[in-house]
């Protein structure tokens, strides 16, 4: 069982921010404390520069991408793919999130110090990795920070066709193992592509009404 981490100095006061307003902060750290503490009051990190350069921000979506682990759409394409590959779980961190990070994706906001910064959250045992391998590759994988029942998804990526929804499948079945319901996945912005998948928005207001209740829930076996 990881060890929460002692309270941070930063104040995420959401109570302050106006409805409809993404950006909720500027400056801070990136550090354990911070980041368990931000995850767990409903903010994340993301610089606001170029590529995701300083200054770094802290934002809470409003409306949030939500996604029920049992209101994941499997189509039956996915459900043959799944069969081709090989899920694992936290056997490479470090790849997954250097795969998201790639210069020619979407995951350019994801800086060395971000890196560095999950790396150090990784080793705290809060940050993971759910991977696909295919014939001794890691083609696909994803990866997010979990405290108790809150699976707050970071970024994904593929190497092979439908292997990052495969990943999600496989995240899919670590949290629903166990039968317990209270258990989400945050995705922070719903797009089309995650609508497709079951993703819904909700108000910022009711993601913060369930989240202490999420949170409550325990962490899924294989990091207990």
């Amino acid at each position: 069982m990881p060890t929460p981490p002692p309270p941070t100095s930063w104040d995420f006061a959401l109570e302050r921010v106006p409805p409809g307003e993404d950006l909720v902060g500027i400056g801070a750290d990136l550090d354990v404390a911070t980041l368990y503490e931000a995850y767990s009051v409903g903010v994340f990190p993301m610089g606001i520069g170029d590529h995701g350069a300083e200054p770094l921000g802290w934002w809470s979506p409003d409306p949030r991408g939500v996604l029920r682990p049992r209101e994941l759409k499997v189509s039956r394409s996915l459900r043959k793919a799944v069969a081709h590959f090989e899920v694992r779980v936290d056997t490479d961190f470090l790849g997954v999130i250097e795969a998201c990070a790639a210069p020619d994706r979407d995951g350019r906001w994801i800086t060395p110090t971000i890196i560095d910064a999950y790396v150090e959250l990784h080793r705290a045992g809060w940050a993971h990795s759910i991977e696909a391998w295919q014939d001794g590759r890691l083609v696909g994988g994803l990866y997010g920070v979990a405290i108790g029942g809150l699976f707050a998804g970071e970024s994904m990526f593929h190497h092979v066709r439908d292997a990052s929804k495969v990943a999600l499948v496989g995240l899919r079945d670590l949290l629903l193992a166990d039968g317990d319901p209270r258990r989400i996945v945050d995705v922070q912005w719903q797009t089309p592509h995650l609508a497709t998948l079951g993703v819904r928005e909700v108000p910022r207001e009711e993601y913060l009404a369930i989240l202490p209740t999420v949170l409550n829930a325990p962490l899924p076996r294989c990091w207990a």
